[in-house]
């Protein structure tokens, strides 16, 4: 297992990821302040550690994703975990809308 600058003790299996979500950007509006419990949950996030891969007809397919990498996914996607009081998520590369460039 690859992991980035978080250190977890934690290996997903076949092509879940672990995703350390990123905390959006407060953006305000006409000097409007959107309290805490109103925001809406991240969709960015990185991979703190990921998997080997799927297996297909037998053979492993490779990720697509890779530790470090900065990723998009869906607003109610993966399993919400709690390690060391920080929160992660556990989810499919399926789930993976895309690769922050």
């Amino acid at each position: 297992m690859a992991e980035a600058k978080t250190k977890i003790n934690i290996q997903p299996l076949g092509d879940r990821v672990v995703v350390k979500p990123l905390e959006p950007k407060e953006v305000k509006k006409g000097g409007i302040i959107i309290p805490e419990t109103a925001k809406e949950k991240p969709q960015e996030g990185e991979i703190i550690a990921a998997g080997k891969g799927r297996t297909e007809d037998g053979k492993l397919v490779p990720m697509e994703v890779k530790v470090g990498d900065k990723i998009l996914y869906g607003k109610y996607s993966g399993t919400e975990i709690k390690i060391n009081d920080e929160e992660y998520l556990i989810m499919k590369e399926e789930d993976i809308l895309g690769i922050i460039k």
